[in-house]
C-alpha cells in the first residue's frame, strides 16, 4: 500500500470514527460520488477493469444506503428512497455491461439531488 493510500485509509477511518450519524450518511454519499467520478474517467480511459471495481465499490455503498433506511418507520420516505436505490443499482449494472457514460452522469445527478436534501437537513434535527 502506497503511503497516499494509507493517508487516505487512515483519514477515512478516523472520519467514521468520529462520525454521527446523518454525517455517515454524507460520508457514503461522498464516496459514492468520489467512485462514480472515478469510474466515469476510466470508461473514457479504457481502464475497463478498473471500471468494474469501481463501480462494484460504488454499488456496495448503494447497498449500504439502501440497508440503512427503516422502511417502517421512515414511511413514504424510506419506501421512495427504496426504490430509488433499486434503480440506481439496475443503472450502474448497465452502465458497467454497456461502458456508458451517459448512465454514470444520470446516477450521478440522481444522487447529487438526495446528497443536496439530505445535506440540507437542520442541524436541529439530525440527532432525532
Amino acid at each position: 500500500m502506497t503511503g497516499l493510500a494509507q493517508y487516505r485509509q487512515v483519514s477515512a477511518v478516523s472520519q467514521v470514527q468520529d462520525a454521527s450519524p446523518h454525517r455517515l450518511i454524507q460520508v457514503m454519499f461522498e464516496g459514492l460520488l468520489t467512485r462514480l467520478a472515478t469510474a466515469r474517467g476510466q470508461i473514457e480511459r479504457r481502464d475497463y477493469q478498473g471500471k468494474g471495481q469501481s463501480i462494484h465499490n460504488a454499488l456496495a455503498i448503494v447497498d449500504a444506503l439502501q440497508q440503512c433506511l427503516d422502511l417502517e418507520r421512515g414511511g413514504e420516505l424510506a419506501r421512495n428512497l427504496d426504490a430509488l436505490y433499486d434503480y440506481v443499482t439496475r443503472r450502474l449494472f448497465t452502465a458497467n455491461v454497456d461502458n456508458s457514460v451517459a448512465l454514470i452522469d444520470e446516477v450521478v445527478d440522481l444522487v447529487q439531488r438526495v446528497k443536496s436534501g439530505w445535506d440540507a437537513i437542520d442541524p436541529k434535527e439530525r440527532a432525532r
